[in-house]
């Protein structure tokens, strides 16, 4: 088990969007900057984040691009609005990567680990082993199993989740209360 008291600048953070960062849309997509509604506490916990970890990586599935029903230029305006209200309150995103994918067997749709490579070749110094990876679904666990990292599971809207399902390692009530557990 991960002690995170020794997680360090080595370490680098892996964050699901949607149920994570922002709410979801039951049964439908975020389509525009509109309709993007961080999460309470979130900007507040990726500035503690970037006070620890070295990078913080958004790794995405955006079937909504690849349906044509949310538009990449849409996409594009939500991920570089959210980057900005998230530094102005203190914090950093390093990258965001985002799979449009339709087909579940695609190596960048979650839960394989093809966004968390490109990660890594984007950024050398990224280690699986000293990175942790944290979503709101079994997909996003698999994605952490399946890169080599640890697990953190948010039941933000899957409360119904067996938290002791194997791809789960550590299991937080939201970004910021696990923030505050660093």
């Amino acid at each position: 088990m991960l002690d995170i008291k020794q997680i360090d600048k080595k370490w680098t953070l892996f964050l699901d969007r949607d149920g994570v960062i922002n709410h979801e849309k039951h049964n439908d997509y975020i389509h525009t900057w509109d309709e993007f509604v961080f999460y309470d506490g979130v900007k507040e916990a990726i500035r503690i984040f970037s006070a620890v970890f070295n990078r913080i990586i958004i790794v995405t599935n955006q079937k909504g691009v690849g349906k044509g029903l949310t538009k990449i230029e849409d996409l594009q305006i939500i991920h570089s609005n959210m980057i900005k209200e998230i530094e102005i309150a203190g914090g950093k995103i390093d990258a965001v990567f985002f799979c449009s994918d339709l087909n579940d067997d695609s190596p960048d749709r979650k839960p394989n680990p093809g966004m968390g490579k490109k990660a890594i070749e984007q950024f050398p110094d990224i280690n699986p082993q000293k990175s942790i990876m944290i979503g709101n679904t079994l997909s996003d666990m698999g994605f952490g199993r399946n890169l080599g990292t640890f697990t953190v599971f948010l039941p933000t809207t899957r409360p119904d989740v067996d938290t002791s399902d194997p791809r789960i390692d550590m299991t937080a009530n939201s970004l910021i209360d696990f923030a505050e557990k660093l």
